[in-house]
């Protein structure tokens, strides 16, 4: 399960991402706090909005985010990128904690997080297949997972206490702080162990190439489909988990950061049963997609605070299976020379749809409820595992007898 870890780089960066992505979560937690509680009366629409900017510049900047990746040492636009990002988490946290933050500061620093955030995920992601074996990736890629919702299990409840003890402007300057983690790590790599692939030199129409690469992989296409409904409509945690706290529960900010760690442990229960996994498959992609649209239902409509608490481990389990899945699909089976154009769409198509979705759904909490929203979320889950299904069965990539999943035989072409 954890075969990864016996290489230094990867150990290294495990290490050093695990405490960065508490302090993520733990920033993640105060923003929407205050957005919700602090600058707007439990306007869910605003922290859609927010939520929203905040990955909205990766439908603009991720595909040439990709190309950069793929042109220049992953390592040194990942230092680079980190100390942007440590660098706006400082300013945000100075604002706030000198109580001149309005909600349209947030909205600015969500956005500029936004574009640093878009540059440097496809690095972080493309970065890992350099750390390990060919033969480790998915591992690594669980592994991965497996740090960034185990921080998800700690940050938000770390948050949720730290704001009604010393106030949400701390938490924006100690997530700056873990920034230093990640530099850490990247300073403390053997460069002579990286298993990096020739740059691609500068050239005309690199970023065509990419987008030409995907659209002749059926099975690619059907993969960023399916996570772009999931992602868009049903991973607004934020949003469903910030308003049901509040309007339904009437709970505050530890209440809130317990809900959001409570869906971390599910996510990270996921994540190791993916570690697992000697290879990723489109069955278990398509079971964790329609299993996340009855985990969700099943939130909805959960008549206490606990019960909704209880409701979303699944929730959390079957959404990390599905991302997880997906990504080492996609990671496990791309060029290395187009792995960071095709990781820089995966990104794009997982994190850009938030824009539109976030407030969307922060709309229809205040049109219908949090119950009901949460509802209307999950049921993409469902109708992505159709779509995903139908288009890899029109390009041959699946038969139908690959499905059901009770099955314990795997056919030769099982993917």
């Amino acid at each position: 399960m954890f075969r990864s870890l016996a290489e230094w780089n990867y150990r290294v960066w495990f290490a050093g991402s695990l405490a960065s992505n508490i302090g993520t979560w733990m920033q993640r937690t105060a923003q929407s706090w205050i957005v919700l509680t602090e600058l707007t009366d439990h306007d869910a629409t605003a922290l859609g909005i927010v939520t929203g900017l905040q990955f909205a510049p990766q439908l603009v900047f991720a595909p040439f985010a990709g190309v950069l990746a793929d042109r220049m040492p992953k390592r040194r636009l990942l230092a680079m990128t980190q100390l942007t990002m440590g660098a706006l988490a400082l300013a945000l946290g100075l604002i706030v904690t000198l109580g001149l933050a309005e909600l349209w500061h947030v909205m600015a620093f969500a956005l500029l997080l936004g574009v640093a955030a878009s540059f440097d995920a496809p690095a972080r992601q493309a970065f890992v297949s350099e750390l390990v074996e060919p033969g480790n990736l998915s591992n690594a890629v669980a592994l991965n997972s497996t740090s960034f919702n185990g921080a998800r299990l700690i940050g938000p409840a770390l948050a949720g206490v730290l704001t009604v003890v010393i106030g949400s402007g701390p938490v924006f300057l100690l997530n700056a702080l873990t920034f230093a983690a990640t530099l850490w790590a990247l300073a403390a790599m053997r460069a002579s162990e990286l298993r990096s692939p020739p740059l691609v030199p500068r050239g005309r129409g690199q970023l065509r190439a990419g987008l030409r690469y995907v659209a002749g992989r059926p099975d690619i296409v059907a993969v960023m489909v399916a996570i772009f409904l999931l992602s868009t409509f049903g991973m607004n945690f934020p949003v469903f988990t910030a308003t049901m706290a509040t309007i339904e529960f009437g709970q505050d900010a530890d209440g809130f950061g317990l809900l959001n760690s409570v869906i971390a442990v599910g996510s990270l229960g996921g994540a190791l049963l993916a570690a697992r996994r000697d290879r990723p498959r489109f069955r278990i992609f398509i079971a964790s997609l329609a299993f996340f649209g009855l985990a969700c239902g099943l939130a909805a409509v959960a008549p206490s605070f606990w019960l909704f608490a209880l409701a979303l481990i699944p929730v959390g389990f079957t959404a990390l299976s599905s991302m997880t899945t997906a990504n080492a699909l996609v990671q496990g089976s791309t060029d290395p020379s187009m792995r960071g154009r095709v990781m820089a769409l995966y990104m794009a198509i997982l994190l850009g749809g938030t824009p539109v979705g976030a407030p969307l759904m922060g709309w229809l909490v205040e049109l219908i409820g949090p119950r009901g929203a949460l509802a209307i979320g999950g049921a993409s889950g469902v109708v992505a595992a159709f779509v995903a299904v139908w288009l890899l069965r029109n390009a041959g990539v699946v038969r139908w007898r690959d499905f059901p999943w009770l099955r314990r035989d795997d056919p030769p072409s099982d993917r």
